[in-house]
This record gives C-alpha cells, sequence and structure tokens, in this order.
C-alpha cells in the first residue's frame, strides 16, 4: 500500500480558497497579512498536517533559502549563556522572524566547511566577536553571499560596532575625578597569546582591527593621560574568556596582593569582570566603593539589580542585533554603523 500523498502548498490554498502567495507569506513573509489571516492559515495547515514550505526545493527553485546565518566566535554554549551575546541574538532573531527567515547560528570555533550543510544555504551572513584570522578574510564563506561584522572589522565589508574608545575615556575619567592612590586594568581577550593573568612587556596586543578591547583600552589611557599618569605605569591583566571560572583566578591574583601594592581603582573592560571582582573583594572583606572603586562595561541587568549597583558604559545589544539583521536583510544601507553608549553611574564608582 503506498505511503500517503504529504499536503502541498496548493493543496492548503485550495482548501482555504487563497492564493498560494498567501500562503507562502503566512509562513515566509507574515508582516504581509494580518494576524487573523496568518493565524487562520497556520490553523489549517497544521490541521492538514502540512509543515510550511521546503527550504531546500525553494532554495533550488528561487536560489534563496531565507536562511540567514550568525557565526559567533565563541562556542554556542557560551553565547548563549553569555549576557551580551543573547541580546545580540535575540536583536537578529526579532528582526528575521518579522520578516519571514530563518536563523541559524554557527560556531566560528568550527571550520566553516565542516559545518553540516549549513554556510552552503544561507542567504546572508552577520559574523560577531573575535573572529579566526581565516574569517577575516572570509576564506572560508560561500562567495557572492553578504557579510555584516558585528565588533571587529574585515576589510571590505560593512560593520556594526559601538562607540568603545569614546565610552571608555567617559568612564574612565569619571572614575579618575576622585584621586586614586594605585590604578589597574583588566582587560577582555587583549593579547596575540592566550594570557590569562598579568600583562607583561613580552606580550603582544591585538591589532584594533581584530579586538574591540583595544579601542577601549585607547580610551582609558586618554583619560588616564589626562590625570598625569602615564599608561605604561598602570598595570594591567587579561582575561581570556568573560565568565566567571576564567576570571576569579586574575582577580584573585590581584585583591590578594599586599595592601601596599593591591588596586584601590580597577577599571574593567566587561560588566562579567567587575562583577567577579565585585563578589571576590566582598568574600575578602573588602568594602567597596571605600576600599575598592569598580567600573565595568556592557550595562548587562545583573550588575544595575545587585547592590551596590555598578558603575559601567551600557551599549544597547539588541539594538545593534537588530541593525546588523537589517543591513543582512537590505533594509537598512550596508554601511558601517556606530551605535552611542550610555554611561551608568553606580555605588562601585560614584
Amino acid at each position: 500500500m503506498p505511503p500517503p500523498r504529504r499536503t502541498t502548498l496548493k493543496d492548503l490554498a485550495r482548501e482555504l480558497g487563497v492564493s498560494t502567495a498567501t500562503v507562502s507569506n503566512a509562513f515566509n513573509r507574515p508582516d504581509q497579512l494580518s494576524p487573523r489571516l496568518r493565524e487562520r492559515i497556520l490553523g489549517e495547515a497544521k490541521r492538514l498536517g502540512y509543515r510550511g514550505p521546503d527550504a531546500k526545493a525553494r532554495s533550488l527553485r528561487t536560489g534563496r533559502s531565507r536562511i540567514i546565518a550568525v557565526i559567533l566566535a565563541e562556542s554556542l554554549t557560551y553565547s548563549i549563556n553569555d549576557a551580551v551575546a543573547s541580546e545580540l541574538l535575540s536583536g537578529i532573531a526579532e528582526v528575521l522572524d518579522a520578516h519571514g527567515h530563518t536563523l541559524l547560528l554557527l560556531s566560528g570555533r568550527q571550520h566553516i566547511s565542516q559545518a553540516p550543510g549549513s554556510s552552503s544555504i544561507a542567504d546572508g551572513f552577520i559574523a560577531y566577536g573575535l573572529m579566526p584570522p581565516s574569517l577575516m578574510v572570509s576564506a572560508d564563506l560561500p562567495a557572492q553571499r553578504p557579510l555584516v561584522a558585528v565588533d571587529f572589522s574585515p576589510a571590505g565589508y560593512p560593520t556594526v560596532h559601538i562607540d568603545n574608545e569614546p565610552s571608555s575615556y567617559r568612564v574612565a575619567r569619571h572614575a579618575l575625578s576622585t584621586p586614586a592612590r594605585r590604578v589597574a586594568i583588566v582587560s577582555l581577550r587583549l593579547t596575540e597569546a592566550p594570557c590569562n593573568g598579568r600583562i607583561t612587556a613580552e606580550h603582544e596586543l591585538l591589532p584594533a582591527e581584530r579586538s574591540i578591547t583595544r579601542s577601549r583600552l585607547a580610551g582609558f589611557y586618554q583619560a588616564l593621560e589626562e590625570r598625569g599618569l602615564a599608561p605604561e605605569d598602570v598595570p594591567m591583566w587579561n582575561i581570556e574568556e568573560n565568565t566567571y571560572e576564567v576570571c576569579a583566578p586574575v582577580l584573585e591574583e590581584i585583591l590578594d596582593l599586599p595592601d601596599a601594592e593591591r588596586p584601590d581603582l580597577l577599571l574593567c573592560m566587561s560588566d562579567r569582570i567587575a562583577l567577579t571582582a565585585l563578589t571576590l573583594a566582598e568574600q575578602r572583606g573588602l568594602r567597596v566603593p571605600e576600599d575598592l572603586r569598580l567600573t565595568g562595561f556592557d550595562g548587562i541587568a545583573e550588575g544595575q539589580y545587585r547592590a551596590p549597583r555598578l558603575t559601567t558604559v551600557r551599549q544597547d545589544s539588541v539594538e545593534k542585533g537588530r541593525m546588523a539583521a537589517r543591513m543582512i536583510l537590505g533594509l537598512a544601507p550596508s554601511e558601517s554603523t556606530l551605535l552611542h553608549t550610555e554611561l551608568v553611574i553606580g555605588e562601585t564608582c560614584p
């Protein structure tokens, strides 16, 4: 006995008395239909067992899959758990959902050519974070597919950035308006070779186009020089991954210095670093901000919900994701875009 015939888009359109284009829009371009009509179409599709247009067949027929791939510099697990990355993905998904596109997540830690059937079918790519050198020239991506880069700058491609250097300058200038005896900087992914600890003269720093933390460092340095402090005299530690587990050993090393050497102001390049320092300082009986002042960067919710509230720079990561998605879909000009940030003054550095 032959298997039952699969319900097609034409069958569904005939059953509903609408055009095939209307059915297609219900799945692929929901903004083209009223919510009531779309709900009716989707309800009938569910009843008949129709699961929507076949992406592979559509791709062969039209040359477009309506799939946008987001290439993440980190692992998928890290990116989903990281507050900044997850907000960026939320903004991307919001725009793709509204225009009938599917989001495909890929990790830059896996060679793109090894991703199962993935990169070849995507209509375009959004690349986010500190990418491996091969992606700096997009060598592994299919030709003639658009790419938008977020937080790094491959030559020849549009980018979405925030004003990293000016915003770092603002938060450091605020912190240094109150004199500090000993200032230290805690950076994130700043060295060419992996370094989870003190940065020395032997460490080579990543070039500015590969690491937004170089821009943040430039902002810190500008504020230090204005206060008459030589940047080369300010000690700097590096964090390899923006998680508590990786941050903690480095920050313990700093906080466990003798009283005469321990910094009383930490300029941190992420909220996660600053929040880890805050937790470890409290465990050691250090008072914040009396014994130790802290600044962060990102403006994640956790830093504003706990006490003392974090002094930081708030970036709109959701809007950054929306902008990248609009650009890749052709809804916004395909040109490099700079988004602005907000200085948030909390209790860790009043």
